[in-house]
């Protein structure tokens, strides 16, 4: 049955000697939570978990308790085991998350509770946070700031050939579950649970081999011999390749023929399986039928096409051109500032586009949210364009300070040199250092959760959380002036 919360206790006042208090940013951090919108919509998806969930049922951990908890967990950065480590043995954090003397909630408990908030609900939590921060005069939307980051997601260096060897790899441990179910027979065989991992790490070691020596060959100066050797290597990575794809190919063939076992099996176990078994299948032919085009056949496939992470198949390849990260692996981010450090609004992108496209959202967006343009829009010259800025003067955009792409005209030239337009565009420099902590302090340099759902979850509790501490600081700041 789901519960709101436990009976108040009040630790501090239970041990007076040791002088037990919030800092000033958790105090007003502790108040803002109290607010009855952002309870209730975490209420609201929690109790989707089961019919009942509501009337029936021992009692869960409380509402109250894990919105503080996933709170708490981002504001210091820490693991969902971290999180109730730590909280367990303080004090402070006991009191500040209303769990009182009561158990600590285990770290997959949590999980499967956090699981459980769906993207849009922490985007409405986001949409609350910003009304307090209206409410606290925090800001007043009359300056908007735009720009895009990429938060990566968690995989290695994507190569066809480790992508290969990651599908044997899985499909291999799926195999030996399924064979605890199924068993080893004499009508099903031995041959069938075949684990092939060590087959595919080893040609994969020679791919690196050659791939290497093809390198050293193509680099400047290379000595006599160099072209034939060349194009030796790249046969010999063609004929690795081959052998690769023949390993993946029979491994394939095995997880199929189990998977047609397990749905004659029956029970939960089996079901369990064929699932895992139905999502990979078609990722690792995928990964297979690139790496055929590409390698063998010569074939460019393009970036939109490519899978790049069986763990995380949402990734998407970015190519910015920042120094020292030509190539980004991950999904790009949309983020709308307003002054105060406030983010009103955020958007996981379907796709990696030119910015340029996604001011009119923006605009329409900050009009939602406050009921107004803003006196003051600015942003880098990657959303510079004629209709963005004709846009920007019809929805009541007072002054755009939006620099001029490509080689400007005079009149235009002069317009960037007046005072306005320069404090404007130093503004603008501000939502790189906001990007820079949202990186650094609040989650967003890498997601550590799966799935699409998973990472827009990710980003989403990083920027409430982010935008909470705006206000408890701004709230704190005031107390003390």
């Amino acid at each position: 049955m789901i519960r709101d919360r436990y009976d108040p206790v009040d630790l501090f006042t239970q041990i007076p000697k040791l002088c037990l208090q919030f800092e000033p940013v958790l105090s007003h951090l502790d108040r803002l939570l109290e607010d009855d919108e952002l309870f209730g919509a975490v209420k609201a998806d929690l109790a989707r978990r089961a019919a009942g969930s509501l009337t029936r049922g021992r009692g869960s951990t409380p509402v109250e308790v894990i919105l503080r908890m996933l709170v708490v967990r981002r504001l210091y950065g820490w693991s969902y085991e971290e999180t109730e480590h730590f909280v367990g043995d303080s004090l402070v954090l006991r009191q500040f998350c209303r769990l009182y003397l009561e158990p600590v909630p285990d770290d997959t408990t949590l999980i499967r509770w956090a699981n459980l908030i769906g993207p849009q609900t922490v985007e409405r939590l986001n949409d609350r946070v910003v009304e307090l921060a209206k409410t606290q005069k925090v800001t007043r939307g009359r300056k908007l700031r735009v720009d895009s980051t990429v938060v990566p997601t968690t995989m290695h260096h994507p190569t066809d050939g480790s992508l290969l060897a990651d599908g044997v790899r899985v499909l291999s441990r799926l195999l030996r579950r399924a064979q605890g179910i199924i068993g080893t027979g004499a009508a099903v065989g031995r041959e069938l649970f075949r684990n092939r991992t060590r087959s595919a790490r080893q040609a994969v070691r020679q791919l690196h081999r050659w791939a290497r020596q093809r390198r050293e060959s193509t680099k400047p100066h290379p000595g006599k011999g160099a072209a034939q050797r060349a194009a030796a290597a790249k046969e010999a990575m063609k004929a690795a390749y081959e052998r690769l794809l023949g390993i993946v190919q029979r491994s394939q063939r095995q997880a199929q023929r189990a998977s047609a076992l397990l749905r004659t099996a029956g029970g939960e176990g089996a079901k369990r399986l064929v699932k895992q078994f139905e999502a990979l299948l078609p990722q690792v032919a995928r990964v297979m039928s690139q790496a055929r085009r590409r390698v063998i056949e010569g074939v460019a496939v393009p970036a939109k096409e490519k899978l790049v992470s069986l763990f995380a198949p949402h990734t998407q390849i970015i190519k910015r051109g920042k120094p020292g990260r030509d190539v980004e692996f991950g999904r790009k981010v949309w983020l709308d500032e307003v002054e105060g450090g406030i983010i009103s609004r955020y958007e996981v992108l379907a796709e990696p586009g030119p910015d340029s496209a996604y001011l009119k959202g923006s605009l329409t967006g900050h009009r939602e949210r406050f009921g107004k343009a803003p006196e003051l829009l600015t942003a880098d010259r990657g959303v510079s364009s004629p209709e963005n800025e004709r846009l920007a003067k019809e929805a009541g955009v007072k002054r755009v300070v939006i620099p001029y792409a490509g080689k400007a005209p005079p009149e235009r030239l002069a317009q960037e040199r007046e005072r306005w337009f320069r404090r404007g565009y130093r503004f603008r420099a501000g939502i790189e250092g906001r990007i820079s902590v949202l990186k650094r302090r609040y989650g967003l340099g890498r997601c550590r959760d799966h799935g699409e759902d998973g990472l827009s979850r990710w980003v989403g509790w990083g920027i409430v959380t982010a935008n909470l501490v705006q206000i408890a600081q701004a709230q704190a700041a005031r107390q003390t002036a």
